[in-house]
């Protein structure tokens, strides 16, 4: 499993851990991902996902995770959650149609 976050695609970053005497040795700056469930209104059903918890605050400020994932743009997603935005999409159109 790769450490990447599926909603915001942010991923390993290496660089340099600088000592005092100024030695220079890479090192890896590791995203914060954890699994979650969230809930999606427009399909009316749970997902698991493993997001960063700059994603998770990102959901809860664009108001939930059909609002994120209609607003985000899919080179970013990872394709389990493309495959989401689009199914969230095809059911807010139908909701759309019928009302």
């Amino acid at each position: 499993m790769s450490r990447r976050c599926e909603l915001t695609g942010k991923a390993v970053l290496t660089g340099n851990l600088v000592s005092h005497s100024n030695r220079k040795t890479r090192r890896r700056f590791l995203p914060n991902l954890v699994n979650v469930t969230l809930t999606s209104d427009a399909l009316q059903r749970s997902v698991k996902l493993r997001v960063s918890a700059n994603a998770l605050k990102s959901v809860d400020h664009r108001g939930g995770l059909d609002a994120f994932l209609i607003k985000a743009s899919v080179d970013d997603l990872s394709p389990k959650a493309a495959e989401l935005k689009r199914a969230v999409q095809k059911a807010t159109a139908s909701t759309a149609a019928a009302a």
